[in-house]
C-alpha cells in the first residue's frame, strides 16, 4: 500500500471514475482535498482510500475498489490501514457518510465496526440521504 499525496491526483481520479462512474472525482478536486492539513490516504492496485484527520477524529473522506477486484478484501485492507494512520495521528474514532440506499456498503461498513449515528436528508447532489456512521478506534 502506497501513502497518497496530491501528486497522485491525476490516478486517484482514474480509479475513482471507475468506482463511481456516476459522480467521479476530477483531479482537481482530489488535489484540493490532499493538499489540506490533516489529509492522507492509500491506494494499490485494487482502490484507495482517503481520510482528513482533524482533532480526535477522522472522516473518511472517500473509499473505491475497482470493480474487478470487489469482494476479495481489498476494501477491507484499505480501510484498516486508513483506520491505523488515523489512530496514529491522535484520532479515536473514524467517521462517514453512506448513501441510505446502498445496502451493500452500509453492511460493508457494519461488519468492519462502525455504527448509525445519525441521518443527513438530502446529503447528496441528486436528493438522497445519507447515514452518519462512526468506529472507534
Amino acid at each position: 500500500m502506497i501513502p497518497v499525496g496530491p501528486a497522485h491526483a491525476e490516478l486517484l481520479a482514474a480509479m475513482h471514475a471507475r468506482c463511481f462512474p456516476d459522480d467521479p472525482w476530477d483531479a482537481q478536486a482530489m488535489r484540493e482535498i490532499l493538499a489540506m492539513p490533516g489529509s492522507f490516504g492509500f491506494l494499490d492496485e485494487r482502490g484507495f482510500a482517503i481520510g482528513y484527520a482533524a482533532a480526535d477524529s477522522c472522516d473518511l473522506v472517500t473509499i473505491g475498489v475497482l470493480p474487478e477486484a470487489r469482494r476479495k478484501g481489498a476494501g477491507r485492507a484499505l480501510l484498516e490501514a486508513l483506520c491505523a494512520e488515523a489512530k496514529r495521528r491522535g484520532a479515536a474514532a473514524v467517521v462517514l457518510e453512506v448513501a441510505e440506499s446502498n445496502a451493500a456498503a452500509r453492511n460493508f461498513y457494519a461488519k468492519m465496526g462502525f455504527s448509525v449515528e445519525g441521518f443527513r436528508k438530502n446529503y447528496y447532489r441528486e436528493g438522497g440521504s445519507a447515514l452518519l456512521m462512526r468506529r472507534t478506534i
